[in-house]
């Protein structure tokens, strides 16, 4: 079997593995095999590449190749290993960025290797010079997009941008403009290819990604980074096709359509339009936030302990404070000596919950917190009024009921946890400071609510020492 051959078989069971590892993903029992045939078939797809280009290139770029392996292979071992739960967000919104960086140098480099010797010193027939040019447009354009927005989301997640929604005056003709502007560089460079379009189509993609995220609330940042996973899928097809790669054109349509499909799942949650996302500045379309006032009740651990052991049932939901805590392992520990006391106990989860899609589900599995008794918002909200006690622990914004009372609500018509229709609510929170998305909280001030103040961690690790 020569090389090509088996690079190309390699590339089908590579292929297949990342669909069954999307599959996989899907379902909580499922998701470690997942991850499983995922390495396996990148590995493979690695490998296969590997040994195919060694046959047509020199020594010295075999070592490079390998060299480039080795040293990414090794950082990012470093990165996952040391990255904390709280800090994955932000690290795969960077990660995106690197998908969307080798994307706008691959289609630099097709540009170099054909369009900038011209179609007689290339392989590239004279009659589908018009395409690569396009695919070339094409590839730079997502790619630079994807990087820039990825960079943003990366600095608003770690707190090195801040999170409100940036308003240029007429940010929608902007971002109109920016498409509108890529569509005619394209042409005139599948016209007459030159360095000076392609250095224009880069430098509106870049301020276009960078303006798209930048113009989107911290709130919505769950959203962005899935939107973000997508174009990084349609990034990696796009090198797939200048580079004539089966396989990254495969797996990138698979990254790129499961991405949008989640993200069109995590507006329907939030009641956004997904247009609007993609267009970008979503969050600022609902109106301004509102001042809340009142006064709010404190209460002790020992005080908390004495509801949960007069309750009948207790749902618990957890936001992004808890995974800040790693408050997980002791709200395990407190869910299992509830339900030793025939307490039953249910966790809520929010579509959005925390700063990623699926974040909390994956911080109560790392507890061993049963699947079976972990229910997404539509499944429990209908639940709230037979509920003696809801544990709000480090939620915010995903429980303010703002977003059904109050129509001038940055957040107003976003489906929410309706917590408070519970018999007793107690919130864990370090002061009464806004959320993430800097919207008050008038769930704090009401006749059922008790405030709970201090490290959610310390302070349910309490509750279980007064229980």
């Amino acid at each position: 079997m020569n090389p090509q051959t088996a690079a190309t078989a390699a590339y089908i069971v590579a292929a297949l593995l990342v669909v069954m590892s999307l599959a996989g993903l899907s379902k909580h029992e499922t998701a470690r095999a997942g991850v499983v045939y995922g390495i396996a078939g990148i590995a493979i797809a690695l490998v296969a590449t590997v040994v195919l280009v060694a046959q047509s290139i020199t020594a010295g770029a075999i070592g490079l190749l390998v060299g480039g392996f080795v040293i990414g292979g090794a950082i990012g071992l470093w990165r996952a290993r040391v990255v904390e739960m709280t800090g994955m967000p932000e690290l795969i919104a960077l990660l995106h960025s690197f998908v969307g960086l080798a994307a706008v140098l691959v289609g630099w480099n097709g540009y170099l290797e054909v369009e900038a010797v011209g179609p007689a010193q290339t392989e590239v027939p004279p009659e589908m010079l018009g395409i690569h040019s396009v695919e070339v447009g094409v590839g730079v354009f997502i790619g630079a997009v994807t990087f820039t927005g990825s960079i943003v989301a990366f600095g608003k997640l770690s707190g090195r941008m801040k999170s409100r929604p940036l308003s240029l005056p007429g940010k929608n003709v902007l971002n109109l403009g920016a498409l509108v502007a890529f569509a005619g560089l394209t042409v005139a460079f599948t016209i007459s290819p030159s360095i000076g379009v392609i250095i224009a189509l880069t430098a509106v993609a870049l301020a276009l990604g960078w303006h798209l995220v930048a113009s989107i609330g911290g709130g919505d940042m769950p959203v962005v980074v899935s939107m973000l996973n997508s174009y990084s899928g349609w990034a990696a097809a796009a090198s797939g096709f200048l580079l004539d790669n089966t396989l990254l054109i495969v797996t990138g349509a698979l990254v790129g359509s499961s991405g949008a499909y989640l993200s069109y799942i995590m507006c329907q949650a939030m009641n956004r339009s997904f247009i609007a996302v993609i267009a970008g500045g979503f969050g600022v379309e609902s109106g301004t936030t509102s001042d809340v006032e009142g006064e709010h009740h404190e209460v002790q651990a020992d005080e908390v302990a004495e509801l949960l052991r007069q309750a009948s049932s207790v749902i618990i939901t957890p936001g992004y404070g808890m995974a800040v805590a790693q408050a997980q392992y002791p709200v395990a520990d407190l869910t299992s000596k509830l339900r030793d006391k025939g307490v039953e106990v249910r966790f809520g989860i929010h579509p959005v919950a925390g700063r990623l899609p699926g974040h909390m589900n994956v911080l109560l599995a790392e507890a061993k917190v049963p699947y079976d008794i972990v229910l997404e918002m539509d499944e429990i909200n209908d639940d709230f009024p037979e509920t003696s006690v809801v544990l709000v622990i480090g939620a915010n914004d995903t429980v303010n009921p703002a977003a059904e009372e109050d129509p001038s609500s940055p957040i107003a018509g976003m489906p929410v946890l309706r917590v408070w229709e519970a018999e007793n609510v107690v919130v864990f929170k370090r002061s009464m400071a806004v959320g993430y998305a800097g919207v008050q909280n008038p769930l704090f001030f009401k006749d059922a609510t008790s405030m709970i103040f201090g490290d959610a961690k310390q302070r349910v690790e309490d509750i279980i020492a007064a229980l």
